[in-house]
């Protein structure tokens, strides 16, 4: 992910703020495997956003089940300044998630018209 959202027009971005694990597995993660192994959309971007990203560092399973989404080609990231609050920027950029600053680049999104999705 990069502070500017692509031009491209079937991208999604899937912005995951839920602490709660069921929606995690049933929602969040299920989803977004999915989208991108059937090609619904093009691009898949997740956007690990505040207490999401704290439950994401404490569960292996969700870490094993985001290591696929990754090898299937899901763009993940995460807010630094959230990231930075709990102290778990580094456990975050060890699964492979992009964290960044990302208030910027949600409201770019938005403003472009693209879908997203909330969680």
């Amino acid at each position: 992910m990069n502070a500017e959202p692509t031009a491209q027009p079937d991208e999604l971005l899937i912005v995951w703020t839920s602490s709660d694990r069921d929606v995690a597995r049933k929602m969040v993660l299920m989803y977004a495997k999915n989208a991108q192994r059937l090609g619904w959309w093009q691009e898949i971007n997740l956007l690990v956003w505040g207490p999401s990203q704290k439950l994401l560092t404490e569960d292996e399973e969700l870490q094993m089940k985001l290591r696929v989404m990754i090898d299937l080609g899901v763009r993940v990231g995460a807010c630094k300044a959230c990231a930075d609050s709990y102290q778990i920027a580094e456990d975050l950029e060890a699964l492979g998630v992009e964290v960044f600053y990302s208030g910027e680049f949600l409201t770019n999104w938005l403003k472009s018209g693209k879908r997203v999705v909330t969680f």
